[in-house]
């Protein structure tokens, strides 16, 4: 029988520690959420691997070096709102709750979504709300957000996203430009975002941000 407390344990020990994740916060939300739990079931054995695992159409649960590092780079606070953008089956938001005040997660298939309700639920993430809608769309009438997180690669990212993060608040993406994919945080200051590097990582690109390809003849 699997030991996932056990590889959970590994995964922490030799993916996310490795990869200068240090926050106590982010450690121990990792080490708290079964992993297994928010994957399809014929991929349970995989959860723990150092790779994104696959949902269908595309999706992808993020690795766990990427998704650590990422929280890690926007210290997420207790009394903080956050909006994640492309749950899956909800595993990103199990771990953002341990950390938040509240997350709304943002799902734009209908069986994912409840799916995933239902499992947050069971895993007694009660400030775990998700709703159902187009990626790109959000989730406005419950922002403005601290903190804005997208599951996935980006390649263009709509003003619609941006108008939902609060003064001060800050963003994490992953931009997908080529080959090459870069995560950045984006910090919002007098109405605009500024970004800065945080790190390299890979991901497909989510539904509604793909970057619109002019028309040729």
């Amino acid at each position: 029988m699997t030991d996932f407390a056990e590889l959970r344990t590994t995964m922490v020990d030799t993916q996310v520690r490795p990869s200068d994740v240090t926050k106590y916060t982010v450690i121990e939300a990792l080490l708290e959420v079964p992993r297994e739990a928010f994957v399809p079931t014929g991929q349970r054995a995989a959860a723990y691997a150092d790779t994104c695992v696959s949902l269908d159409s595309g999706r992808v649960v993020l690795d766990a070096r990427t998704f650590a590092k990422m929280l890690d780079a926007l210290d997420i606070q207790n009394e903080e709102l956050v909006l994640d953008i492309g749950t899956g089956l909800g595993y990103s938001s199990a771990v953002i709750a341990c950390m938040a005040e509240a997350v709304i997660a943002v799902e734009d298939d209908e069986s994912r979504a409840s799916e995933a309700q239902t499992t947050l639920s069971e895993q007694g993430a009660d400030n775990a709300i998700v709703h159902t809608g187009a990626l790109a769309e959000g989730a406005a009438e419950h922002g403005p957000y601290d903190v804005i997180l997208l599951q996935g690669g980006v390649e263009e990212l709509p003003a619609t996203i941006l108008v939902q993060l609060k003064e001060g608040g800050r963003i994490g993406a992953l931009f997908v430009e080529g080959a090459l994919g870069v995560v950045r945080i984006g910090y919002k200051i007098d109405g605009q975002v500024n970004w800065s590097f945080a790190f390299n990582a890979n991901a497909p690109v989510l539904p509604g941000f793909e970057k619109q390809r002019a028309f040729e003849l």
